[in-house]
């Protein structure tokens, strides 16, 4: 049996269906280095995979070729140039939820604000927001202890003075905020694409017959949360824009839009809420 170098480790991952980065961040990993060393990786791209390196390789390789996601398999997952750490107790954290931070740091001023992200998971939304706007009051508000537990950690180790909640969507929210953003659940029981999720926690995902439960929820309280002015930012599907826009507008925000993702998918929608 021939020996394994890194090449032919890669060659074997990609053959499986992996594209090449995460192949190549996977072997990094399997290796006990950084994902910043991946010039290394070409540098040795002959060398043979040591023994030790060569078992957890395959191991981690089965892993993800199963679905696992590679931010549970590495423990990290970069988020608005935030390094954080991410297990199954929380979403991995999607480069499509960036343009709900984008938004929030477009729509308020750098003065002193307070913000709730809501259903905060690994805390991913709440500390970009923090670690780019330093004279906000920055909460967190989750139902989970076990994803708090998550966020808590990170704000730590990313030295972010968050301050974090646990409660059912707004109740025990602390006061009035200048905008709540949030990240909710919003795909549908039963949607076919579940399937590629399994390794995710299912409550962060899925929220009633048509993916809207927790919007509908979040929409109808959320004003009473508001400073006047303030804005309700919404993550949600990339066909469910007319709806949430609709329920915004039931609620009596103004100013409702619709915000595209990097892909340019209608990925975020929101309005104001300005009480006549």
């Amino acid at each position: 049996m021939s020996a394994t170098t890194f090449a032919h480790a890669l060659t074997q991952a990609q053959a499986g269906g992996l594209p090449r980065l995460d192949a190549q961040l996977l072997l990094l990993h399997a290796c006990g280095r950084s994902p910043q060393e991946r010039p290394w990786l070409i540098a040795h791209d002959t060398d043979v995979l040591p023994p030790d390196a060569l078992a957890v390789w395959e191991a981690v390789l089965a892993r993800r070729l199963h679905g696992e996601p590679l931010a549970y398999i590495t423990g990290h997952k970069a988020f608005y140039g935030l390094d954080l750490l991410v297990d199954a107790r929380v979403l991995d954290p999607r480069s499509d939820t960036e343009t709900l931070v984008d938004w929030a740091l477009q729509a308020l001023p750098p003065a002193p604000q307070r913000v709730l992200d809501l259903g905060t998971g690994s805390g991913a939304v709440a500390l970009a927001l923090q670690h780019e706007r330093r004279l906000w009051e920055v909460y967190a508000l989750d139902h989970s202890a076990d994803a708090l537990a998550v966020a808590q950690a990170n704000a730590q180790r990313l030295k972010l003075p968050v301050h974090f909640v646990q409660g059912d969507w707004l109740q025990g929210a602390p006061g009035l905020f200048h905008a709540i953003v949030s990240n909710p659940p919003y795909v549908a029981e039963g949607d076919p694409h579940l399937d590629a999720l399994r390794h995710e926690p299912t409550l962060a995902l899925t929220s009633g017959a048509d993916g809207l439960d927790a919007i509908r929820s979040i929409t109808a309280s959320a004003p009473q949360h508001l400073y006047p002015g303030g804005w309700l930012l919404l993550e949600h599907g990339f066909e469910q824009a007319p709806a949430v826009c609709a329920l915004l507008a039931q609620a009596g925000f103004s100013e409702v839009q619709t915000r595209r993702d990097l892909a340019g998918l209608e990925r975020c929608s929101g309005g104001r809420f300005n009480p006549a």
